[in-house]
């Protein structure tokens, strides 16, 4: 899906661009995620997205993995809006989202090392929203890192985490 969406006649048309979204191309919101800067930032992004469906992998079905990534994908698009961002691209806000739901998701199974990464997410976020994003990476896509985006898709995968919490925790009580 991502190499289709990096072609060049499709990746214009699928981007995070808000003048389009204003006139109503509202795809955008959750395909701007599955587009990237350049073949490089494609790979680093599904080289991530593999490591971390790898490490998470008791948690995750087909099914879980395509939701939580459009939904966080879509939960991050309309954040962004409320940012001053004019153009998005890139997975790595959602591999955020899906590393802090798995984390949540180790610390339910009372895996203590769920807590460690969990915390390393949140202080990687909290750092880059202060300092920026890194330098090389932003030299390797050839654009600024989108730490906005960073920031979005963690606090998504918390949201999801704790949603599916309080969902199972309802049907119990029922």
């Amino acid at each position: 899906m991502m190499t289709v969406a990096q072609l060049p006649s499709i990746q214009p048309l699928l981007v995070w661009l808000r003048p389009a979204i204003t006139h109503g191309e509202i795809w955008r919101l959750v395909s701007g995620n599955l587009t990237h800067t350049n073949w490089a930032h494609m790979i680093m992004n599904s080289l991530g997205l593999a490591i971390i469906t790898f490490i998470f992998r008791r948690y995750l079905s087909a099914t879980r993995l395509a939701f939580l990534i459009l939904s966080t994908a879509g939960f991050i698009g309309v954040a962004l809006w409320f940012s001053p961002m004019h153009w998005y691209a890139g997975l790595s806000g959602v591999l955020h989202g899906v590393f802090a739901w798995g984390a949540i998701q180790d610390i339910k199974a009372k895996d203590k090392l769920g807590w460690l990464l969990l915390l390393a997410v949140i202080a990687k976020v909290i750092w880059e929203q202060v300092a920026g994003g890194s330098a090389s990476s932003a030299e390797l896509i050839g654009a600024r890192v989108a730490v906005e985006a960073h920031l979005a898709g963690t606090l998504a995968g918390v949201f999801f985490a704790v949603a599916e919490n309080i969902k199972k925790k309802i049907a119990i009580d029922n």
